[in-house]
């Protein structure tokens, strides 16, 4: 047994014990529950008094359209930046208040209150993502009060909440849809809570063809996806001394994706769109994800709660895919030969190198939080011990494209000759927060601590067997303490002010030469106003970064050489604007009309010179702006409601991307073009329990490029309708 396997039993060992401890009180308290702990907001802590830009979006949120791409369902969160990729969502790109969007690696990702990311410490870049359909709840908090959520505390966390174990005795639902290109789901799960024990399965899958077409040859360019996910729930007796709660979560998931790095050409897109070349028709993702959580909460007084966790995550991947053609790497003249052969197939057989990313993870750990309920004091203690890493033992496979455009395996790798090295980390999280009532004022003060130690042992392409020592073996450790404040003025029951400031974070990956943590210094001030029907809140934002991290991976269509070096921009400064609104018209009548509004404006730009092998940043001269950042997101929906049915239409702007750092015009090369992307649901109920719906994906049938950062051109999904039904119980 591996010493990570046995201190992961070990970890859920104590959480177990600490469940079955001795009842040590004598006074009676209400139950507790896994979700005070689980959650960000709750009722210890409510939305619309919380220091920050907070968003919460419920179960009926999500029901609207019931997307299966998170990027979707975040569009209505405003300071929170997408890029899509391949139009199902499967990889998210996910930024916050100018972060960066590369594989969501800049901000904090969790389930359950549990870092989500394969390796959030050694390696970021998330190739996991949680399956964001049987998300029963999904919280976004930015600002000063992200203190207790790192360990990247600067753009913001994404808390997605899995399906509860219900309260009634037996509760359920069943989802089935279809549509086109293939779009197929079946959603359903089934729980209830006894008087001591409680428990829950679900099972989410979901499949396409794909829209996408692969010259010559044809084939599936679409997924599968499976999840999976079961809790119980164990509750001490109503008469007990000492009440405590202890729930055990088991989620398994699995995904074969045949996604490619291969784009295409302007002149291949603005012919053919959902066309692919004949060279990534082997291109295909195979993943696995294993997840065991043990959450324990304790009352051990009206004033005292405590909460653990103890969480241990095993993903393994492999992307099989293209990543040279005729000899080039894709940027490199790797398209234009694959599209070149596509055009003139006769011609002499063209050679295409297949690699396997072959990658396994771990990432396990315990933590906990104490709670201390004082007349005007909420006192938080938390801390966190975590480990993770990343193995990766890759290798490459050479094939041929005859005149057939038929690919033959002409040599096999070995495994381990590409990339031998496994990357790891050791981290220690300490927190305390203390929210003050004075008053009027809510004064939130906290203080993080972070000590952090990294590790490379590689042991290169020629000792695949890793015998004896590695041929590198590079350690770095560092803390870092990160104090915050911040404070909220109630006007009246009505208005309300806040502002606060805080440091924020990201360790230095094991791939970054200087060892320099990502730091800045984030201000931020606004309003919220709740009256009724209407809600509205802005929130102005400045990110004073002294130095700022770029991650050269695969996904930013790095070279070979330079893959998972971290690089070092230095300041940077990021400013903007956040504002969202939302009413319900004619509320009570018996046809309502609610709208929504989210905007973002985002100013971004580096404030030296310095010379990159990054590809998107490259040579920066000051005032360069920062890629991949639009300048203007907007967001806005309009529905009708009726006792029965409704009908809602959303609508999301992007405004002009530079997919390279620089200032003035964009040169065409490196323009993403502005984008209007809108959705269409309908729905009707034909009972309390039961209810049919259609959605409509891109209604107007937009052709637009989600990105160039592999550069070619990837297209978003055309319009796909799809319909289901529903029955709850």
């Amino acid at each position: 047994m591996s010493h990570r396997t046995t201190l992961s039993l070990s970890l859920m060992s104590t959480a177990l014990l600490a469940a079955l401890s001795p009842q040590i009180m004598a006074q009676e308290l209400s139950s507790p529950s896994t979700m005070e702990q689980i959650s960000i907001f709750g009722e210890r802590n409510p939305i619309n008094t919380v220091p920050g830009s907070a968003h919460l979006l419920t179960e009926a949120d999500l029901e609207t359209f019931r997307y299966n791409d998170i990027m979707r369902t975040l569009s209505s969160v405003p300071g929170v930046y997408i890029q899509e990729e391949d139009g199902y969502g499967l990889r998210p790109n996910i930024g916050m208040r100018g972060t960066g969007q590369n594989r969501s690696e800049k901000i904090t990702i969790m389930e359950d209150g549990v870092l989500a990311a394969p390796a959030p410490y050694a390696s970021p870049a998330a190739y996991y993502f949680p399956t964001s359909g049987r998300m029963q709840s999904v919280e976004v908090l930015k600002g000063s009060s992200t203190v207790k959520y790192g360990p990247r505390t600067t753009g913001g966390v994404v808390n997605m909440l899995s399906r509860q174990i219900p309260e009634e005795e037996l509760a359920g639902k069943i989802d089935v849809a279809a549509g086109q290109d293939g779009f197929a789901k079946v959603h359903a799960y089934a729980g209830g809570q006894g008087e001591r024990v409680g428990a829950v399965a679900e099972v989410y899958r979901y499949q396409a063809d794909g829209f996408k077409d692969i010259n010559g040859v044809g084939g599936n360019t679409g997924f599968e996806k499976n999840d999976a996910l079961a809790k119980v729930s164990i509750r001490s007796e109503k008469g007990a001394k000492y009440q405590q709660i202890v729930e055990f979560k088991l989620k398994y998931s699995d995904e074969v994706s045949n996604e490619t790095y291969m784009g295409l050409t302007d002149a291949d897109f603005d012919a053919t769109p959902y066309a692919r070349y004949s060279a990534s028709q082997k291109d295909v993702m195979n993943t696995e994800h294993k997840q065991f959580q043990i959450n324990h909460v304790i009352d051990l007084s009206d004033s005292l709660t405590l909460g653990t966790t103890a969480y241990y995550n095993d993903f393994a991947r492999n992307w099989y895919k293209a990543d040279r053609v005729g000899g080039d790497s894709l940027k490199k003249g790797g398209i234009e030969n694959a599209s070149a052969f596509d055009k003139n197939p006769s011609s002499a057989p063209i050679d295409v190198r297949v690699k396997a990313n072959n990658r396994t993870y771990i990432s396990q750990g315990i933590q906990t939080e104490l709670n201390w309920f004082l007349d005007n004091h909420e006192i938080a203690f938390g801390a966190r011990y975590h480990e993770d890493s990343m193995d990766r033992f890759q290798w490459t496979d050479q094939y041929d494209i005859d005149a057939n455009q038929v690919m033959t395996l002409t040599e096999s790798g070995i495994p381990g000759t590409d990339s031998n090295r496994i990357d790891s980390a050791d981290a220690i999280a300490l927190y305390v927060q203390d929210k003050i009532q004075l008053g009027s004022f809510n004064i939130t003060a906290g203080l993080r601590y972070e000590d952090v130690s990294t590790n490379r042992l590689d042991w290169g392409k020629d000792n695949v067997g890793r015998d004896g020592k590695p041929a590198k073996d590079i350690s770095n450790s560092f803390s870092a303490l990160l104090p915050s404040l911040s404070a909220v003025y109630q006007i009246n029951d009505r208005w309300l002010v806040l502002a606060g400031v805080q440091k924020g974070f990201s360790p230095a990956a094991p791939g970054n030469a200087d060892r320099e943590e990502e730091s800045s210094w984030n201000y931020e001030a606004g309003t919220r106003f709740n009256a009724g029907e209407f809600s509205s809140e802005a929130v102005f934002f400045y990110s004073d970064y002294s130095n700022m991290h770029g991650n050269c991976t695969a996904a930013q269509g790095c070279d070979e050489e330079n893959l998972d070096n971290q690089y070092n921009a230095g300041e940077v400064a990021v400013s903007g604007l956040e504002l969202s609104l939302g009413y319900q018209f004619n509320a009570t009548g018996d046809i309502s009309f609610p709208v929504k509004l989210a905007y973002t404006y985002t100013n971004a730009e580096f404030l030296n010179n310095f010379e990159s092998e990054f590809d998107v940043w490259g040579d920066v001269t000051k005032g360069d702006k920062l890629p991949y950042l639009a300048e203007n997101i907007l967001f806005a929906s309009a529905g009708v409601t009726g006792d029965s049915w409704e009908l809602t239409l959303a609508a999301r702007y992007t405004g002009d991307i530079r997919t390279e750092a620089g200032q003035g015009n964009i040169a065409q090369d490196d323009l993403i073009k502005s984008k209007t992307i809108v959705d269409l649901s309908g729905r009707y109920f034909i009972s309390e329990a039961q209810e049919i719906y259609l959605t409509a994906e891109n209604l107007f049938d937009e052709k637009y490029v989600t990105t160039k950062i592999h550069g070619s051109n990837f297209a978003g999904k055309p319009m796909t309708i799809s319909a289901g039904y529903v029955y709850k119980f």
